[in-house]
């Protein structure tokens, strides 16, 4: 737990800073030690490529809790990097969100997002996203306020208001989340300079943003406008699925194992796995 609060601490300061950072995607142990090793100050675990990584699965709320938790345990034991945990709608109502909270505390996660879509999607609507009543809303950030044992670990409030309604709402529903207690407050779906001076100019705490145009992506601008985590995407996870893809073509059309490209090497392999630390195990246990 000591490594765990470390990493909350980190995220902390973070947020409380001036920059504007964009996070590590992972989903597994060795993305986390790569991008640890790369420098990123963050990793973002995506509820999208938690789907894909355990189910093989859109991301249509198939995931479990359990099923969650297991996967943001594995990641987080496998390094000291902050992970920012997409919980969705917190698997359920606002008990459920107390629950989720427990859970992925335990799991060492650094912060964890609670989002504001009605989810899964009910009967009926099929073809679009609904939001959730702010009142609603704001009770599962309560909730997940009460449910946290560790007060370093960082509450983020989401909403999807942007790309279902208006920035009008957006900005009533992240306020009504500011007040509510939330560390931070993310918006997905902003477009423009415009809706993001808007919403700067009417909360406090710091922002985060995801599905940004790239002609917003200017850290620099952003920080202006107090976001200090912006998403980048999961293109690392789409990256790996071509590289497996083409690798297991390869060897289909009878490349042989000696001639693939974009293997990585042994010394690679070999670091991150961390083979010397477990052969001084061996060494020190198992003679």
């Amino acid at each position: 737990m000591i490594i765990a609060q470390q990493a909350r601490q980190q995220l902390r300061a973070l947020i409380e800073g001036e920059e504007c950072l964009f996070p590590a995607s992972v989903y597994d142990p060795i993305s986390v030690r790569i991008a640890g090793e790369l420098g990123y100050e963050l990793g973002m675990f995506g509820g999208s490529v938690a789907s894909l990584t355990v189910l093989g699965a859109p991301d249509e709320i198939l995931l479990t809790l359990s099923e969650l938790v297991d996967q943001a345990r594995r990641m987080t034991r496998a390094g000291s990097l902050p992970i920012i945990c997409d919980a969705d709608h917190g698997y359920g109502n606002s008990l459920n969100v107390m629950r989720t909270v427990e859970e992925l505390e335990n799991a060492g996660i650094a912060g964890l997002s609670i989002e504001d879509t009605e989810l899964p999607r009910q009967f009926g609507n099929a073809d679009g996203k609904r939001l959730l009543s702010v009142e609603e809303g704001v009770g599962k950030i309560k909730a997940a306020i009460s449910a946290r044992q560790d007060g370093s670990l960082v509450i983020v409030g989401r909403t999807d208001a942007a790309s279902i309604t208006n920035i009008e709402d957006v900005i009533e529903w992240l306020t009504a989340y500011e007040e509510a207690g939330a560390d931070v407050l993310f918006a997905v779906g902003i477009k423009t300079g415009k809706q993001l001076e808007a919403l700067s100019a009417e909360t406090r705490a710091p922002l985060m943003l995801g599905g940004v145009p790239a002609e917003l992506m200017d850290r620099g601008e952003l920080a202006k406008g107090r976001v200090r985590i912006c998403l980048q995407g999961h293109q690392p996870f789409a990256a790996a699925v071509q590289a497996v893809y083409d690798t297991l073509n390869a060897l289909r059309q009878g490349t042989l194992p000696a001639d693939l490209a974009g293997v990585a090497n042994k010394e690679m392999m070999s670091r991150l796995m961390e083979s010397h630390a477990h052969r001084q195990n061996v060494d020190a246990f198992l003679k």
